[in-house]
């Protein structure tokens, strides 16, 4: 699998040890709090959150990874399954503290990317978060012939159309980075809340001295 990185993705280590993290997020502490790893792959980002504490579940389209991920970590407390991101499991709505998603809705059709978005949002327990990493796109830019295919903005506002509020955006690597990409968090809120406006996002760069990127994920 060309693809594979065989660890944990850099930018998702530089977020979970930043201490930027909302406030009011019960998964800042990993004291059993449950996490779902979207398109997990060879299974490297699902064994660093088990690493430091969670509860996760971790799933893939392809039984092939699955059976990869198994046979690498034959101890691993990570419940692994075959699933597909629009058709998620009943039992997982309402449910996670945190997911992560790096790089797989950008491996799906367009016309699949809403259905996926709504999909992903509603596995949230109130104040959860979801970590998104994805190619950044513009609007009108024409897909290539081959897979992966960049994510737009409007794509990614399934999210915020699905209840879910963006408190963090990393757009800009100044040198190392492939190809142009966005990191964003999104956290689903404990409570109804009036709000007066669009809520505040952070916008930052990020370096990459701090990150070490190699290839597009």
């Amino acid at each position: 699998m060309p693809w594979a990185r065989l660890a944990p993705h850099p930018l998702l280590m530089l977020w979970l040890d930043s201490p930027d993290w909302p406030g009011d997020c019960p998964a800042r502490h990993a004291d059993g709090g449950e996490a779902l790893v979207i398109g997990c792959g060879l299974g490297d980002d699902a064994e660093e959150l088990a690493r430091r504490g969670y509860a996760v579940t971790a799933f893939d389209i392809s039984p092939t990874a699955i059976a990869r991920c198994r046979e690498r970590f034959p101890q691993s407390p990570v419940h692994y399954r075959v699933a597909d991101v629009p058709r998620l499991p009943g039992e997982w709505q309402g449910r996670f503290g945190l997911a992560v998603e790096i790089n797989t809705i950008q491996s799906l059709p367009r016309a699949d990317r809403p259905a996926a978005t709504a999909a992903i949002a509603g596995t949230f327990a109130p104040g959860g978060l979801l970590f998104v990493r994805c190619l950044a796109g513009s609007e009108d830019a024409p897909d290539g012939v081959q897979r992966p295919w960049p994510v737009s903005r409007s794509e990614l506002a399934g999210f915020t159309a699905a209840s879910l509020t963006q408190v963090d955006l990393i757009d800009e690597a100044p040198v190392a980075a492939a190809s142009p990409f966005q990191r964003v968090i999104y956290q689903r809120s404990r409570a109804p809340t009036r709000q007066f406006g669009a809520p505040k996002t952070r916008r930052r760069k990020c370096f990459s001295r701090s990150i070490g990127f190699r290839g597009s994920r």
